[in-house]
């Protein structure tokens, strides 16, 4: 029996739609990456681009459990001395709830050239409108 090795050049890709509102961003954020990735296809190749594009609406109505809005950071340095930057999450989710939403499914994909490629198939929408309405995509729970 021989194995099966998928190509991405015959890798058919679907749209998928994510609702964030209510739900986890970390729970939202793994959905997302398993779906990029092409995790939840049969013909998955762990060293081919086998994923498929997300779509994640609503990302400003995501919650983070416990204490991590006052408690959790963004850091990023400028590679000045003492060009250390902090921005709390609470702060984060209240200004740019795409960008740390954005942030934990990067965090979860490869990082290399096949993370880079995946990543570029992630919309991420502060609301619920979005405009890949034309791409007919799926609904996800």
């Amino acid at each position: 029996m021989s194995t099966f090795m998928a190509k991405a050049e015959t890798i058919e890709r679907r749209w998928f739609v994510i609702d964030a509102a209510g739900k986890p961003l970390g729970k939202t954020a793994v959905k997302a990456a398993t779906i990029l990735r092409g995790k939840h296809r049969p013909e998955f190749t762990p060293h081919a681009d086998c994923g498929e594009f997300v779509i994640i609406v609503n990302a400003s109505k995501a919650v983070l459990t416990g204490k991590k809005l006052e408690q959790k950071f963004y850091r990023h340095h400028s590679g000045y001395i003492g060009g250390l930057k902090e921005t709390s999450y609470k702060k984060l989710m209240a200004t740019r709830p795409e960008f740390a939403m954005e942030l934990a499914v990067k965090g979860m994909l490869p990082h290399n050239t096949l993370g880079a490629k995946a990543f570029t198939r992630l919309h991420v929408y502060k609301d619920a409108e979005h405009a890949q309405a034309a791409q007919k995509p799926i609904v996800l729970d």
